[in-house]
């Protein structure tokens, strides 16, 4: 395991961090922590975890729903894990996401909030759609099915969900609401019908946006090779808010609040630049054709370095010229099958092009050449103009390409490092960064790159031969697809009104049943052919229209779905304006990384639009940015990946059924006796690795599972799943569970309600006539409550940072040592109050076995009769807090380790007083006449061939906390 901050030390099968570890523990009793620590006790024995689950989920499921808003309206705690699709399976991935969700829920609830944490189902989409067609099966069906096996798999991790808010996407009072939200954006000119280059997929049979698109242009769902078609498409206009999606990422960058990672990618998605369009003319020999090409560049600096043009396949000009050249439109034909960054290219044979300096007097000469003018697969045809300009001395892709085409022309290089030019001496690679033009740069050699791109644009412009610009790689959303499985789009389209809203009072439009269509396991969208659903009438004139047969994109849904929860019983209106102002935004957002892109954007946008409309609260008037968020705060877990056997001769995965595991430190291949490789891969079926969460809960219980699962590694880092572990979880529970039995209910209520602190002070005043036994007892209890303290101190941060929720459960153990080891000698007044700090803090993670614990010590009556939690109603319970103790000079530790060196050499660490006000030479004497005093000073420091008293030197480090005798 890693932890955050500080490594750990290895105790056995206990994992603890150092400086804690020494603030709870003597080392000399610690050292016996390992395999007599672990021996199975009789209180270990009578432990069955999955049995005080199910005890403890149905007197949950018997106590009163509470209001997740406080009394008095204001906005308290919105904790939101990212809703599952129903596959039909939780995963690993989803135990760890909602074990993380429940676990920071419910230390807020134990900190006194209300906590509103629902949960919900992404149920529209291609998946269902695609089972429904291989089963002949109905896809609400599916996913209804599916959706009731995933709530039972939930219900057995402990969670804390309230479903009472639960939704669907599939459910027409959900997506009622969505199409409200859609018409509300066409009445803006915000979603609008345009006919554009789609992205198709074959397989599909729908169109993908570009985000659904791999690097290697296959779908991001089926992986076939898409498709370039024209068909008209609904788009949203998330370009409307670019610019406050890319400012206010510099909000969600404070103190942390959102992944570093997941702000740079979508501030690189986003893609804004600053330059210019420039336009160069065109030379086309017998070829009617453009009289220039327009090219955006941020480098205008590189003009002068010029030495081609390249366009995209979808530019004008390759279009015009491919209808009469057999040869380009078969080079254009082979481009789906190459890689994006393909260095392949096809020379346009009619025409060059001339760098628009050309016509100044002082150019040089190479830069008044024409060029030659390329189609090659690099240039991104939706981006800029369609065409680059080829700078081979100054662009990695742009020097490669020039290399592949004119290996054995040079390379121009128009500005250097220096004024000198030695740091481009040797003119290998391009030079990427900004510097001081060269001899090529004509009249500006010698002066600063960035100011010579200002003048030559500057100058460019006044000729109306370029524009400084700004360009943004972000492409408005295509929210259409050409599937059932989805929310329809409430249109219909008229030929005297064109595309007509449909009427309030019409919602939702519902898509109609199709079973004939499942069951003949037929392909395509059944919503075109469905002639009485799609022929009606134009809500504006009367006359015949058609009803949209697209429907809308999932992500549509997952946009807004987080605002359904805070008023999912609302039939008029997808939420109220006064929920909002008291619910939202959500303050823990949590899930997976790979969604930073997509679902992250599209939420952020549809937010801040629905914030600035009728819905929200003061018709969208304030200008604070974090009302226009939605989230925040971001929490992104690691993936979970699971141990992974293969044949080192052949590197197949191997089935659980084909190794050997008698001895689990070195796995057999069964059929050649060879040892296996073993790896932690990403789950999945092809390599036999996945793991089904509910068999382990069944097997060592939730809690215990929940608490391996967040030991294991830190939230943000990758799981190494191993299962065979969790038994040392369960025997720290085990062990909590024998003091719990040994210290039993209350005697009296003084026991509970005179506090640690009060029972210091009150003692304090006869600490000088405290026998030897009784000091022995109060060094004891003020070592127990000062590791309390600092135990208290360091998971409530870490519960906070949640990123470092691993360090609660060490933490956890680590005070668990303290109290088992002080046992004996502290008092039960502290002990008692140790173990119930103890089980407050280990409740958001282990919350059946800590309720059993709490009641067993009389602290819950009515739970015994199902009607009290620590987390809900009147005998709720409060996460521990710091009492001031750590600052009483009363409590400072009345011993301290003491190591003692001999010429640098540890020889002994002592246990003597702590020195009060002593210093120098005084100092060193005291320490010295302590030192003998103990028992093993005096063994090993004072007879046979050390005697600390004839050291020349003695050297005294932390008020004694280290000791160092020269000879």
């Amino acid at each position: 395991m890693r932890s955050i901050g500080r490594p750990l030390v290895q105790l056995g099968s206990l994992r603890l961090r150092p400086a804690l570890a020494h603030s709870c523990h003597a080392w000399p009793a610690v050292r016996h922590v390992g395999a007599t620590a672990w021996t199975r006790t009789y209180a270990d024995a009578k432990l069955d975890l999955p049995a005080l689950d199910a005890k403890w989920r149905q007197k949950w499921a018997a106590l009163p729903e509470t209001a997740c808003e406080t009394s008095s309206g204001a906005k308290d705690k919105y904790v939101l894990p990212m809703f599952p699709y129903p596959s039909g399976y939780l995963h690993l991935g989803h135990l760890r996401v909602y074990t993380i969700a429940d676990v920071v829920a419910r230390y807020h609830a134990l900190q006194g909030h209300n906590v509103l944490l629902p949960m919900g189902w992404d149920a529209f989409g291609l998946p269902a759609e695609n089972a429904a067609i291989e089963r002949g099966v109905n896809p609400a069906a599916w996913t209804r099915a599916n959706i009731a096996k995933m709530k039972e798999q939930l219900g057995l991790m402990n969670g804390s969900w309230d479903w009472s808010r639960e939704l669907a996407t599939c459910d027409p009072s959900f997506y009622k609401h969505t199409q409200k939200i859609f018409l509300l954006l066409l009445e803006k000119g915000l979603a609008y019908q345009a006919e554009a280059e789609v992205n198709y997929d074959p397989v599909d049979k729908t169109v993908l946006a570009n985000e659904q698109v791999d690097a290697n242009g296959c779908s991001w769902r089926s992986g076939a090779k898409v498709e370039k078609r024209k068909l008209k498409q609904w788009f949203l206009r998330i370009s409307a808010f670019q610019e406050s999606l890319l400012r206010d990422l510099e909000v969600l960058a404070k103190d942390g609040a959102w992944p570093e990672r997941v702000l740079a990618m979508q501030k690189n998605w986003l893609g804004k630049s600053t330059g210019a369009t420039i336009k160069f003319p065109i030379m086309a020999f017998e070829h009617g054709m453009h009289a220039a090409i327009e090219v955006f560049t941020t480098r205008p600096d590189t003009l002068f370095g010029v030495q081609y043009l390249a366009l995209a396949s979808t530019h004008p000009v390759v279009a015009q010229l491919a209808e009469r050249d057999p040869e380009l439109q078969a080079f254009l034909d082979t481009l789906p099958g190459l890689p994006p960054d393909s260095k392949l290219g096809y020379l346009l044979p009619h025409i060059r092009a001339i760098n628009p300096l050309a016509y100044h007097a002082d150019t040089p000469e190479a830069t008044k050449q024409s060029i030659p003018v390329y189609v090659a697969p690099y240039v991104i045809g939706d981006y800029g103009e369609g065409a680059v300009m080829g700078v081979p001395g100054h662009d990695v892709r742009d020097h490669a390409f020039w290399k592949t085409h004119h290996f054995d022309e040079p390379v121009r290089f128009v500005l250097a490092g220096s004024e000198d030019e030695s740091t481009t001496a040797m003119f290998n690679d391009p030079f990427v960064d900004h510097g001081i033009m060269t001899e090529h740069g004509g009249p500006y050699k010698g002066k600063p790159s960035k100011e010579v791109g200002q003048m030559l644009v500057a100058m460019l412009q006044q000729a109306g031969l370029a524009q400084p610009v700004e360009k943004w790689r972000l492409r408005d959303w295509l929210i259409s697809r050409q599937r059932y499985w989805g929310t329809p789009i409430p249109v219909v389209h008229c030929d005297s009104c064109g595309a007509v809203p449909v009427p309030d009072e019409q919602l939702p439009v519902v898509l109609p049943e199709v079973d004939a269509h499942w069951a003949g396991k037929k392909t395509g969208n059944p919503l075109e052919t469905l002639e009485d659903w799609v022929n009606t009438s134009c809500p504006k004139c009367g006359g015949p229209a058609k009803r949209d047969t697209d429907t809308m994109d999932t992500f549509v849904d997952s946009s807004w779905y987080y605002m359904r929860f805070i008023d999912p019983h609302n039939q008029d209106a997808p939420f109220s304006p006064e929920k909002a102002a008291s619910m939202l935004p959500v303050d823990l957002y949590i899930g997976g990384v790979e969604h930073a892109i997509l679902h992250l954007l599209y939420a952020r946008f549809i937010y801040k639009f629905l914030m600035t409309s009728s819905l929200a609260p003061g018709n969208g008037e304030s200008s604070d940015p974090l009302v226009h968020e939605p989230f925040q705060r971001l929490i992104t877990q690691g993936m979970v990946h699971g141990r992974t056997f293969s044949d080192p001769s052949t590197g197949r995965f191997l089935k659980a059924d084909e190794v050997d595991l008698s001895d689990p430190a070195r796995p057999k291949v069964i059929a050649t006796g060879e040892t296996a490789t073993v790896s932690y891969e990403k789950m999945s079926k092809s390599k036999h690795n996945g793991v089904d969460p509910t068999d382990v809960i069944a097997q060592h219980g939730a809690d215990a599972t929940r608490a391996h699962m967040l030991f294991q590694a830190p939230v943000s880092e990758v799981l190494d799943w191993d299962g065979d572990k969790i038994v040392g979880v369960t025997r720290w529970l085990g062990r909590v569970y024998e003091l719990v039995q040994k210290l039993g209910p209350a005697a009296a209520d003084a026991d509970v309600a005179e506090t640690p602190r009060s029972y210091f002070e009150a003692a304090a005043h006869r600490l000088s006539s405290l026998s030897t036994e009784e000091q022995a007892r109060w060094d004891a209890d003020v070592a127990l409550w000062r590791c309390v303290q600092k135990t208290i101190a360091s998971v409530a941060a870490s519960y906070e940072k949640v990123y470092a929720l691993n360090t609660v459960v060490s933490d956890l153990m680590a005070l668990t040592n303290a109290i088992q080891e002080r046992a004996g000698a502290a008092s039960g007044l502290v002990q008692r109050h140790a173990v119930l700090a103890l089980l407050r803090m280990m409740a958001p993670i282990t919350p059946a076995f800590a309720e059993e614990c709490w009641s067993l010590l009389g602290m819950q009556p009515a739970a015994g009769g199902g009607g009290g939690s620590m987390f809900r109603g009147a005998g709720r319970a409060r996460f521990p807090g710091l009492d001031g103790t750590l600052e009483l000079e009363l409590l400072q530790p009345r011993m301290q380790s003491c190591a003692v060196q001999v010429n640098g050499k540890l020889r002994a660490v002592v246990q003597i007083p702590t020195p009060n006000g002593l210093a120098g030479d005084e100092l060193r004497a005291w320490i010295v006449a302590e030192i003998l005093k103990t028992e093993e000073g005096r063994a090993k420091l004072a007879n046979g061939s050390v005697d600390v008293t004839r050291a020349k030197k003695v050297i005294v480090i932390r008020d004694g906390k280290l000791v160092n005798f020269v000879f």
